[in-house]
């Protein structure tokens, strides 16, 4: 099979060939229809933070779904057919948190990221079925948007809360959309240009707010959600943000951070302390809240659609993840391995 390879930071994926994944006990393999390219993938490859970098001749992907079509023995609830997406990671399936649907938490965490490839093997017990009424691109949806259910779900919003969404790439629209289905009042989002202001408006943002460069954040977003926000989400993973988030939070109010950072960061912790705000950080998602996100698109909620900008295939991607380290007008990019 064909399959694009991260070999080291400053230059760009390879597409090799490679032998075609046999499922293991407990595998299935699938052929991979989508998969999303995500900010975390352009991290963990710039080579700024060595401890948090992909492995050298390592297979990237973790956006995936795709259609089943081989089973490993032991396999109970899948049949190839199937179509599926399926958590990135997996654990040993005998421990406290691989049986709360949790395995990014297990002693033996291990993953699977490679979906920018023909073919991978997934585990079953970290799979979900896709509702008929999804195609596969929704399919590959379902990860980054349960990343933003997870992190609002850790936030415990009130009816009402005021909302400021900082960072509007997709892990951001996702906050903002699960902030509105989960009762939010007024959610305003901000960010270095206006670039997505009408996906955010889409996903369900209230205000878009760009503060000009004498213009303070805290006050701005005050004035945008009618008082300072009871919830800020940082979702952009850029140095000094955390710091921003707790500027603008009000007093007792929370601050969850979304964003995947991987420098060095600092932030005043007695403004933090006289404001006596709760800072959360968040990573990944359960096996729960990626059959929620499923649910949820078959129920018709599927406005995260409009955050694919691009479809681009294996040759094609090496380019184009290069191009994403760069302000560009993509959203969310999908790899289609089929595709010429």
């Amino acid at each position: 099979m064909r399959a694009a390879i991260f070999q080291r930071a400053g230059e760009p994926l390879v597409i090799e060939q490679r032998p075609d994944p046999t499922p293991a006990e407990g595998e299935v393999v699938i052929k991979v229809h989508r998969c999303g390219v995500c900010g975390t993938d352009l991290h963990m490859t710039d080579g700024h933070a060595p401890g948090f970098c992909y492995p050298g001749n390592s297979p990237l992907g973790h956006e995936f779904a795709g259609e089943v079509v081989a089973v490993g023995p032991h396999v109970e609830r899948l049949k190839v057919g199937d179509r599926i997406t399926a958590l990135p990671f997996f654990g040993c399936g005998r421990c406290a948190t691989c049986l709360a649907g949790k395995p990014n938490f297990c002693a033996k965490f291990q993953g699977h990221a490679a979906g920018f490839a023909e073919y991978m093997a997934v585990k079953e017990r970290v799979a979900t079925r896709l509702p008929a009424s999804l195609s596969m691109e929704d399919g590959a949806l379902v990860e980054p948007m349960a990343v933003g259910l997870h992190g609002v779900a850790l936030a415990r919003l009130a009816p009402g809360a005021r909302v400021l969404v900082i960072g509007a790439g997709p892990v951001g629209l996702a906050a903002v959309f699960w902030s509105r289905r989960m009762g939010a009042g007024r959610i305003a989002v901000t960010a270095g240009s206006r670039r997505r202001e009408a996906l955010a408006l889409a996903m369900g943002a209230t205000q878009f707010v760009l503060p000009e460069p004498d213009e303070n954040l805290p006050a701005l977003a005050a004035e945008a959600l009618g008082g300072p926000p009871d919830v800020v989400f940082e979702c952009a993973g850029q140095k000094d943000l955390i710091a921003q988030a707790i500027n603008c939070v009000r007093p007792s109010g929370h601050v969850v951070v979304l964003g995947f950072c991987t420098v060095a960061d600092s932030f005043i912790p007695a403004i933090a302390v006289w404001k006596e705000v709760r800072v959360q950080f968040a990573v990944t998602y359960s096996m729960a809240e990626f059959a929620h996100v499923a649910d949820t698109f078959d129920a018709g909620h599927v406005e995260p659609r409009a955050m694919i900008t691009d479809r681009v295939s294996l040759d094609a991607l090496p380019a184009a993840f290069e191009a994403l380290r760069e302000r560009s007008h993509q959203c969310k990019l999908m790899v289609d391995p089929w595709s010429s």
